[in-house]
């Protein structure tokens, strides 16, 4: 979501980073200005399509994201520093504390900096292809305390690798597992293919609407548990799910919207491409004593094509990636004529492009809401229900 202008008068010292970082659009207003310009633009990017209640903002709005993720390099002095790309460039920009991070996470990375210079690990370079230490990223359980240390390395080889999880977990005890993963791919993705669980179990468990999920390093799991719980509540409310509807989960990551709405379905049929993500979700249901949900390992317009040729369902909830949903997905969604599409993104500029179809195909706007997921930031999480406009 693109950042509007405001006043002079609201600005408030947040980040003594985000001029450089760029991450945080809105660091420089009060969080009530910042909910102003959120809606505004809201508003215009729905007009003429449908209008949004003022969007839900966050209780406390700062160390809410339980993932972390820093990038490792050298400063001039070849001191070992993480931090974050500076905006537009892949210069990194060192942060010691993140205001929107993990305070607890935030400590950790400060004494990850500190052990990877005890240890004489060098930083991975991307052009020479030399080094070792490429990205650190950390998840945390915000229900069950949980905390993942992902190290993501070059190389398989790790030196002195028993020693420096021993003296990680001697100043940061409260680790639950930490991961090697090993990235040597000449490509801006932070994760590799390899995962190497070197303490613990190589995955946490979070709580969530009631339902425990299992999380591993490359699963997606929603950064703002509070207000995540808020908006999925939203949306299966909005969905007024029955024991007689069959569900789809379109674009379902580890399981949980599907899950949550299990409860009041009859059967749900949860669809997700990565293949990790697909495995976590399994373990999720089990754990969860959830019988009445199947997953498949497709793309979501892919499956929804193939789906839509002989079978039916009376509810569709989708979550698709910032670049929305496809022609061929929302196609083979009118073909479906669900009698309610509930309707979630994290681009409200590509849902718009999106409703327009859905609107053209046969359906209404019911209700909408928005929830302020990411504070500070210029992103927003809007949801929509649909329904089939009776003839």
């Amino acid at each position: 979501m693109a950042q509007s202008s405001f006043n002079e008068a609201d600005r408030s010292i947040h980040c003594p980073y985000s001029e450089k970082c760029g991450a945080c659009a809105y660091a420089g207003m009060t969080y009530e200005g910042e909910l102003k310009v959120k809606d505004a633009e809201i508003k215009k990017t729905f007009a003429g399509i449908c209008t949004f209640p003022p969007i839900n903002g966050m209780y406390r709005p700062v160390y809410y994201r339980n993932k972390v993720h820093a990038v490792v390099s050298g400063d001039k002095d070849h001191s070992i520093i993480t931090g974050t790309y500076e905006e537009g460039t892949h210069n990194v920009v060192a942060v010691e504390q993140c205001m929107i991070e993990d305070k607890q996470c935030n400590a950790i990375m400060n004494t990850l900096r500190k052990l990877f210079a005890s240890f004489k690990y060098k930083p991975y370079d991307e052009d020479s292809k030399q080094g070792f230490i490429r990205h650190v990223l950390m998840r945390k359980g915000f229900s069950t305390k949980e905390v993942m240390v992902v190290l993501v390395t070059g190389d398989i080889m790790f030196p002195s690798k028993n020693n420096f999880v021993k003296a990680l977990l001697d100043e940061q005890p409260e680790i639950t597992t930490i991961v090697q993963n090993v990235n040597n791919m000449g490509n801006s993705m932070v994760l590799g293919s390899r995962n190497k669980t070197l303490y613990g179990k190589g995955y946490i468990e979070d709580a969530l609407c009631g339902y425990r999920f299992r999380i591993s390093p490359s699963s997606f799991y929603q950064i703002n548990p509070a207000q995540t719980e808020k908006l999925y509540k939203t949306a299966i409310r909005m969905a007024e799910i029955t024991k007689n509807d069959t569900v789809i989960d379109a674009y379902c990551g580890i399981g949980t919207i599907g899950i949550v709405a299990s409860k009041n379905a009859g059967n749900v049929i949860a669809v997700e491409l990565n293949k990790d993500a697909v495995h976590d979700a399994k373990i999720n249901a089990e754990l969860n004593k959830v019988t009445n949900i199947r997953f498949v390992n497709e793309d979501a317009g892919e499956f929804l094509v193939d789906y839509a040729r002989e079978k039916r369902a009376d509810v569709v909830i989708m979550d698709p990636p910032r670049s929305g949903s496809t022609p061929e997905f929302l196609n083979s969604l009118l073909q479906i004529q669900p009698s309610r599409i509930v309707y979630i993104s994290c681009n409200p500029e590509t849902q718009a492009r999106d409703l327009q179809l859905l609107l053209k195909g046969g359906y209404q706007v019911k209700e909408t809401a928005a929830y302020d997921l990411f504070p500070h930031t210029g992103h927003v999480e809007t949801v929509v229900l649909l329904s089939k406009v009776d003839k």
